[in-house]
């Protein structure tokens, strides 16, 4: 009798319905799809459960398209959504949440400065706490940042005074490795640049959240989308706006239902 094939080798329509889903957004990462691809689905299969991952391509126009589709032929539990025109990040992970099936949500950034081995570390730390029934969050924590001198700067102060103003005690919210219970991501408020809040969010909506140090490496190929100048403007309006969410929190306890 021959052995039954790798899980990422089965036949969608056959397989079971994933318990992780990894969501990961690209827009022009042409030279990081096979790396991240080739790196992920060795850790994935270490994880003992059923998992799929949800590319959603942020209207590349070089050939992520084509490296995505063949990434495809070899993985059958590899789905790709692709937008018309590009939207940013928050809406190209909203995408990808959406499209996913899994009970939980592996958040990974798709230039390979995440490690996909931590994955195992996320999940191990979701399972030692599987009794608290509020647990909807493991966010990663870049300690070791490969970034410019700049990038990094300039991330601490954001990360301290969004910390101070919202009061949630998250040290590195833009960290890209995270852990988030599908159903309470799709809880959250949506709006632009919402990835950049979600531990916050998820505390405003009761959720608990945990961190855990994670790695942080130089990315593979490209040029990173973001800079201080298409950040800045937009992070100080943002601020504002979700300490005001956070001030109209709407999600009271339930005693009893009958």
């Amino acid at each position: 009798m021959s052995a039954a094939p790798p899980t990422d080798q089965r036949d969608a329509s056959t397989a079971p319905a994933p318990v992780y889903s990894v969501v990961i957004t690209v827009y022009n990462e042409e030279g990081n799809i096979d790396p991240v691809v080739d790196e992920l689905y060795p850790v994935l299969g270490r994880l003992g459960a059923p998992f799929e991952v949800v590319y959603c391509d942020d209207a590349s126009t070089d050939a992520t398209p084509a490296r995505l589709k063949s990434a495809q032929a070899r993985h059958a539990n590899l789905r790709v959504v692709r937008h018309r025109d590009n939207w940013g990040k928050s809406v190209a992970l909203l995408t990808a949440c959406l499209a996913a099936r899994g009970e939980w949500l592996i958040m990974l950034d798709g230039d390979g400065q995440n490690d996909p081995a931590d994955i195992e570390r996320l999940v191990a730390l979701a399972r030692d706490h599987a009794r608290d029934p509020n647990l909807a969050l493991i966010t990663g924590t870049r300690r070791r940042r490969r970034d410019t001198w700049l990038k990094r700067v300039s991330s601490r102060i954001a990360n301290r005074v969004r910390s101070a103003v919202l009061g949630d005690r998250t040290p590195d919210t833009g960290c890209g490795l995270k852990l988030c219970r599908r159903a309470a991501y799709l809880r959250l408020p949506r709006f632009d640049h919402n990835h950049r809040f979600l531990p916050a969010l998820v505390q405003r909506d009761g959720g608990t959240v945990l961190h855990i140090d994670v790695t942080d490496r130089p990315r593979l190929t490209g040029r990173s989308k973001y800079g201080l100048g298409n950040r800045l403007g937009a992070g100080i309006v943002d601020l504002v706006g979700v300490y005001w969410l956070m001030r109209r929190r709407a999600n009271p306890a339930i005693e009893k239902e009958e």
